[in-house]
């Protein structure tokens, strides 16, 4: 099945190309694979994708605008050509530039001076004063002529320099505006990708993101994106989460499409935020902690405090709940799904900062196993495999409650034996090897993996892996 799977009809002869149209219209009357995602805010997907762009302005310096008679001619060397104006812009870009006075051909020139060494991409012009080529130090880095789409060169620019600027605006309308992004910040999706070559399958021949029309993925509470599956599934537009990775991994696989169903929340803890139905309060330390639906988290025996505005399970009960709204009306949600139906195909879960304390490291493991059985039996799955990727935090020098926490989590995986149930269907990988250090990473932030993308690929692909894993020793 798996090589079938991966054939592309056309290009194989027509009784090869028979069987394979069989099997996807046989793909075709079945259930589409749902698979739930949740977690804290790692789930929630803190991966950058680019270092992020921003308005340009103090890095252009001594723009001086000259206009020229006649419409935009591609034939005439305006180097040579003698203005009909002048004009020194007082402010360029930001977000009230100079005006431009109009008239002719506008082309402006100056200097570029960046900050930090790196690679860069200039989008100049808003609307309609997009319509321009801009090159930079005699490389064209823009052009975007009208009726076509933008073509966008990064440039390697190094930092107290002074290289020479270009724009020539093809229209009437022109301003200063323009967005600055550098596109090579170590540990960012794009440089990942585009720099150092890795996980290739996410761009196009034209180095684009590419979208999955066989994925679709849909957020609740948190990281709300509902679209195809690519970029941007994370807490922002610029962020991924492990989704994407895993993804890509299961879509492969899967001849019926897939839906990513993430349900996810930062700074939530199991042993409290996320607690499922079923636990019980508990006593340590001559305190008394919260079983679900208690509130508040814990209180001193022998008294009963007045309950907060939350509750032991809460941001369970939110999240689930959540869920099964767009399962509910799935055919609603998922039109051109109609008709078809799903079934939940595995459970993913990536969490465990919130519960680096006790005495919530020390029951991270037997909350777990908790989770795992009652969300299967909430979402009438018992069966479905149950991937858990460990906290990976400082990688193999985690110390202290999170490594209990970790330990915890490999403890549940049924290649370990303690739990016979879980065997074959319940699968903990190890992310501890895919820690990054923040020299390499867009920001110092270790509780968010320093943001860096590779590690939330790195995650996601694990997950993707172990859940096939476990699809592939259970066959339907």
């Amino acid at each position: 099945m798996e090589t079938i799977r991966r054939w592309r009809c056309a290009a194989f002869p027509v009784g090869l190309a028979l069987l394979c149209s069989t099997f996807s219209a046989r793909a075709a009357d079945r259930p589409v694979k749902v698979y739930l995602l949740s977690g804290q805010s790692n789930m929630v997907g803190i991966g950058q994708v680019t270092g992020g762009g921003s308005r340009w302005a103090t890095e252009f310096l001594d723009p001086v605008l000259s206009v020229y008679a006649g419409k935009f001619d591609p034939d005439v060397d305006y180097e040579k050509e003698t203005p009909l104006k002048t004009l020194t812009l007082e402010s360029f870009g930001g977000v009230k530039p100079t005006p431009y006075p109009g008239g002719g051909t506008q082309i402006v020139r100056g200097f570029v001076q960046i900050k930090t060494s790196g690679v860069y991409e200039f989008r100049p012009g808003y609307g309609e004063s997009t319509h321009n080529v801009m090159q930079v130090a005699g490389q064209e880095v823009h052009r975007k002529e009208p009726g076509q789409d933008a073509v966008t060169t990064p440039i390697r620019l190094t930092a107290g320099g002074k290289a020479p600027f270009e724009i020539a605006y093809l229209t009437d309308q022109a301003n200063g505006l323009g967005w600055i992004a550098r596109v090579d910040v170590p540990g960012t999706l794009a440089t990942v990708v585009q720099q150092d070559g890795k996980f290739p399958y996410l761009v196009d021949p034209q180095g684009n993101w590419v979208e999955r029309d066989d994925v679709w993925y849909k957020g609740v509470v948190t990281a709300t994106a509902d679209k195809r599956l690519s970029v941007g599934c994370g807490a922002s537009s610029n962020n991924i989460g492990p989704e994407l990775g895993f993804g890509h991994v299961v879509g492969d696989f899967h001849e019926e499409p897939v839906l990513i169903l993430k349900a996810s929340q930062g700074n939530r803890s199991l042993g409290w935020d996320y607690l499922p139905p079923g636990s019980e309060p508990f006593e340590q330390d001559g305190m008394i902690y919260a079983g679900y639906k208690d509130s508040p988290a814990r209180w001193q025996k022998g008294t009963r405090p007045e309950p907060i505005n939350w509750y032991a399970g809460k941001q369970y009960d939110d999240c689930f709940s959540a869920a099964h709204e767009v399962l509910e009306n799935f055919d609603t949600e998922f039109p051109q799904w109609q008709g078809r139906g799903y079934e939940i195909a595995g459970f993913v879960w990536w969490q465990g900062h919130k519960d680096g304390g006790e005495p919530y490291a020390s029951r991270y493991e037997q909350n777990l196993v908790r989770l795992i059985r009652t969300l299967r039996k909430e979402f009438d799955a018992p069966e479905a495999p149950f991937a858990i990727a460990t906290i990976g935090f400082d990688g193999w020098n985690m110390t202290g409650p999170h490594k209990t926490v970790a330990e915890g989590q490999l403890a549940v995986s049924g290649d370990q034996g303690k739990y016979p149930e879980f065997k074959g269907n319940v699968l903990t990988v190890e992310t501890r090897g895919f820690w990054r250090a923040p020299e390499i990473s867009p920001q110092n932030q270790g509780f968010h993996y320093n943001q860096n993308a590779e590690t939330y690929m790195l995650v996601g692909e694990a997950l993707g892996d172990a859940m096939l894993k476990m699809v592939k020793e259970n066959p339907e």
